[in-house]
């Protein structure tokens, strides 16, 4: 199974940052989960309480940041120097 380029976690919310190779470069998607344990397994639900939601907003704006450094990066090091 793919693993994800980058996970950011915090608390029981977790952002998992995908990176997909494209022929015009590489291109980014985000899925956000929040963790619980059933039983001794632990479960991923794409369902959030009030209380979550803060949290959904940290980890979706931690995400963007890491997105857009390392698109910068990827931009460096593709470009001509001049």
């Amino acid at each position: 199974m793919a693993q994800p380029a980058h996970t950011i976690r915090f608390g029981l919310i977790k952002a998992s940052i995908w990176q997909n190779h494209t022929r015009v470069g590489d291109r980014h998607s985000v899925t956000i989960v929040r963790l619980y344990k059933n039983g001794d397994t632990w479960k991923e639900s794409l369902r959030f309480g009030r209380d979550d939601l803060p949290l959904v907003c940290k980890v979706s704006d931690l995400a963007h940041s890491w997105i857009f450094e390392h698109s910068q990066e990827e931009r460096a090091a593709n470009s001509p120097v001049a």
